[in-house]
């Protein structure tokens, strides 16, 4: 089965929806046992990220996902499905992790944060953006049935998710809701200055397209005005086509590419060979899906900072 295909939105049994997404079962605060924090389960590192992030010292976080093992192909194991079971808040991305979603679904745990419901979907092929500022809801699907799941690297709809997530946080334990509340309004703060850092640094550039080995980088390329040319689509393990490449090779002459971007988490052969074949150099486009000692920056921000300047280098901005 190829797990990077996205599943259609699954009906959540006896829950209270909290806006458009986090699911609770009760108002009362969940951190009055154990530790006195609240347990929660991310199913992957941007979910981590927001979770440390906007529950500080009142929460305790464990990922579902090991730094270095490639999300989509993660296997919920039984003691992680155990974890679930113990735990008072699950955070995760439905449509990413299939796995991830049938456990979480099977759970009786009390709170369920989707990711994926706190900000509009879009659908992505091979070639994604070349629309900057088109932000309606024409387009965008909001059942997320078959949607790129990549939201986390467009910081505008990370930081839509990070308010669900604080309110979230919030109804589940309420004793350290001005925490939360807190802690949200200085992390959305900070993903709004990461924004302006690429919409003013990649304002003026000599190209605008650039090619990655998957389509991992669309609502990126979305916002700020670019053209995403994927080798392998939404999928990262499949073979592109002779005349997939050749297409490649011709177009980034025609537009000026430099540079063939690959990832840390995925086999560089194809990009390296295609770069070879066209005459272009290579550098990494980290989609941070998780941190590890080859990823450029210790936290979500400084890895998205550094592919920044990679893409202001590839792009020839100015």
């Amino acid at each position: 089965m190829n797990v990077r295909r996205l599943i259609p939105t699954a009906a959540l049994a006896s829950a209270t929806v909290l806006g458009l997404t986090a699911l609770t079962a009760c108002s009362t605060s969940a951190a009055d046992d154990k530790d006195g924090k609240l347990d929660v389960v991310a199913s992957f590192y941007p979910m981590q990220y927001l979770a440390e992030q906007i529950g500080g010292d009142h929460v305790s976080v464990t990922t579902l996902t090991e730094p270095g093992q490639e999300p989509h192909d993660l296997d919920v194991s039984a003691r992680q499905r155990g974890e679930l079971e113990e735990s008072d808040v699950a955070l995760y991305l439905k449509g990413l992790q299939p796995a991830v979603d049938d456990a979480i679904d099977q759970s009786g745990i009390k709170t369920k944060v989707d990711a994926a419901s706190l900000t509009s979907m879009e659908k992505h092929g091979n070639e994604v953006g070349g629309h900057a500022d088109e932000h309606d809801d024409h387009g965008h699907d909001h059942s997320h049935e078959g949607a790129d799941p990549h939201i986390w690297l467009d910081p505008v709809k990370y930081a839509e998710v990070a308010e669900g997530v604080g309110k979230a946080l919030e109804k589940a334990d309420p004793d350290h809701a001005k925490t939360y509340k807190k802690n949200t309004a200085k992390l959305v703060k900070k993903l709004g200055g990461l924004d302006t850092s690429f919409k003013d640094g990649l304002k003026k550039t000599d190209s605008k397209v650039f090619i990655t080995t998957h389509a991992a980088f669309g609502y990126l390329a979305e916002r700020y005005g670019l053209t995403e040319e994927a080798i392998s689509g939404l999928d990262p393990e499949a073979e592109p086509s002779n005349k997939r490449v050749k297409d490649l090779q011709k177009m980034a002459k025609a537009d000026g590419v430099t540079t063939v971007f690959y990832e840390t988490l995925v086999s560089d052969k194809t990009a390296k060979t295609l770069a070879k074949d066209a005459d272009l150099k290579t550098d990494v486009l980290d989609p941070i899906e998780g941190i590890t000692d080859d990823s450029k920056g210790d936290d979500y921000i400084q890895v998205m900072e550094s592919n920044l300047k990679a893409l202001q280098k590839a792009l020839g901005a100015k």
